[in-house]
């Protein structure tokens, strides 16, 4: 009788510029939704980790901001956060748009992987949107700026290929002990993950001005049994943004508030009661304190 095979663990760093659809391809893999999405830029601001339980394996993800050339504060706090997963990890997926040629950022974190020791995939997310003769030279342009473990084309959004990215990671981790009981699926708080719900809605209902100009913090956050009652503020940096969060007598934070609320109950199963406040802080991505403060 052949001997049991050996149990593996090990942490998978997912690294990309900005919207190349990490948080997508995380959610996909997990097959529920810890990391909020967007079709604006820059969308995930602190690192996630997210936990897929195999039979035999368990692959721990950590989700990284996308890597820009900082702005902010915030941002500079954004691209270290990437940045510093790739030293602590055994596998990294590097994304990269079918759809796009190589620019400075993707050269940039191309740099990165060749001085870290973690072997890379390059994942060719978005295949759905080009035909196959365009992905061809893609490959062979990356093929010659990087020796990659392996390149694996996908779409997180449909579901291709996604599969067999799963299975090669497995089979590149190490012998290792089971980090997280069968039932975690991330290392948020429940509270960061509320935050970071209603940062999405917020983000998926108002016009582009306004993205990087809104955090959200969670004012308080009490379990009665099987009810989670959450109150929070949305900051924004000018008076004009708050009109756009409110919305006309209240609709849009009225809707955002809703929709919130109905992924937050399918996260945590139970009921929530939620409470939203808008204020403005002006230059609060500047603000060191404020920056603590909301988690960054």
């Amino acid at each position: 009788m052949s001997p049991a095979a050996p149990y593996r663990s090990g942490f998978v760093a997912l690294v990309g510029r900005p919207n190349v659809g990490k948080s997508t391809l995380l959610n996909r893999i997990l097959g529920d939704k810890i990391a909020i999405i967007s079709d604006k830029p820059q969308t995930t601001r602190t690192r996630i980790l997210g936990v897929k339980h195999l039979p035999d394996a368990q692959l721990v993800f950590v989700d990284t901001p996308g890597i820009h050339k900082p702005k902010f504060r915030l941002n500079q706090r954004m691209v270290e956060t990437a940045l510093n997963a790739l030293a602590e990890v055994d596998l990294v997926f590097f994304l990269v748009e079918a759809t796009e040629a190589p620019g400075p950022g993707d050269r940039f974190v191309i740099d990165r992987l060749k001085e870290g020791r973690a072997p890379a995939f390059l994942v060719i997310n978005k295949v759905d949107l080009v035909r196959k003769p365009r992905l061809l030279p893609l490959i062979e342009t990356y093929r010659k700026m990087h020796e990659f473990a392996e390149i694996v084309p996908i779409s997180a959004k449909a579901g291709d290929g996604v599969e067999r990215l799963v299975d090669l990671a497995h089979a590149r981790m190490p012998e290792g002990p089971v980090y997280f009981p069968e039932d975690v699926m991330t290392d948020q708080p429940m509270r960061v993950l509320a935050a970071e719900l209603i940062r999405e809605k917020i983000l998926d209902k108002t016009r582009d001005e306004l993205p990087f100009a809104v955090a959200v913090g969670i004012d308080s956050f009490q379990e009665e049994g099987k009810l989670a009652r959450i109150s929070a503020t949305v900051y924004v940096e000018k008076k004009s943004q708050k009109a756009i969060v409110i919305g006309k007598q209240g609709a849009m934070l009225k809707a955002v508030g809703t929709y919130a609320r109905i992924d937050m109950e399918h996260l945590f199963g139970m009921k929530v009661f939620l409470q939203l406040w808008v204020k403005v802080k002006e230059a609060w991505r500047q603000d060191e304190r404020m920056l603590v403060e909301l988690g960054y």
